[in-house]
């Protein structure tokens, strides 16, 4: 029985990790457009869920007819609060644009609260439509550094006043389980619900304190529980939303609404 020379078994292990390169590579190919429908998918059910639309009766495909119907997507300049219609928000992909020096500015480190480095020069904002078609909420993007990771979410403000919140929703993080994990505790953020992100003179008054809030303190509407044993988290929670609410980042864009510009775009 002839052997097979060394030069044969280099040669058959060679054309094998070929072939397999080529399956491997054309499976990526094939699914990245459904990987990245699937994470758009998933972005809008959180979206749902952090406006109360998400309805754990439907089916998934009846709740992204819901995403069409009563969710409005725009995109805004960071640096005027304007609504842009020169981009597309079925492309633009705003995670990759933070990443970019063409497409975002490096943050300075006395105003960088929630620990981004950059920021991107366009952001997405979702105008949420009640039964009578009329817009009821305005949910922002924001992110911010936690102990591990940066905090991906959603926070959702009521649109007649623009200062009570009516839910926060965290889609990606890598926080300790069990402790700065809590961020996707229900329970945790029912807490929201109702809060005031903004004090009477208009600045970011919301926070997340250390332990349990007193309910008989003045500052009660402007406080929710800090997470126990994460404190470093609670703080990264509350510099994310002080730096995404504020001047250098969506304050542009709600000051216009403020001022009677809610048709802006």
């Amino acid at each position: 029985m002839k052997r097979e020379t060394v030069g044969q078994t280099i040669l058959a292990a060679t054309i094998l990790c070929i072939v397999c390169s080529i399956i491997v590579s054309t499976t990526a190919v094939v699914l990245r457009p459904i990987q990245k429908l699937n994470k758009i998918q998933e972005i809008n059910k959180n979206i749902l869920q952090v406006s109360g639309l998400f309805d754990k009766e439907k089916s998934f495909d009846d709740n992204m007819k819901t995403f069409e119907e009563k969710v409005e997507k725009k995109i805004i300049d960071f640096s005027t609060g304007q609504y842009v219609s020169d981009i597309d928000t079925n492309t633009y992909d705003q995670k990759k644009a933070s990443k970019d020096p063409v497409q975002s500015e490096k943050v300075p480190g006395d105003q960088d609260l929630a620990s981004i480095k950059r920021r991107e020069n366009y952001s997405f904002v979702y105008l949420v439509k009640n039964s009578g078609d009329k817009v009821d909420q305005v949910i922002l993007p924001v992110r911010g550094y936690g102990l591990w990771s940066t905090m991906y979410g959603f926070i959702s403000l009521d649109y007649s006043n623009l200062k009570t919140i009516k839910g926060i929703t965290f889609y990606e993080h890598g926080e300790t389980p069990g402790l700065g994990g809590e961020i996707d505790n229900p329970n945790w953020k029912k807490q929201w619900s109702g809060k005031e992100a903004f004090g009477e003179d208009g600045t970011v008054s919301i926070e997340v304190v250390k332990g349990l809030v007193d309910p008989d303190s003045e500052k009660a509407k402007y406080e929710v529980d800090g997470l126990s044993g994460a404190t470093i988290t609670s703080r990264g929670v509350s510099d994310m939303l002080h730096y995404w609410l504020g001047e250098n980042g969506f304050g542009p864009f709600l000051n216009n609404f403020r001022n009677g510009e809610k048709n802006n775009g």
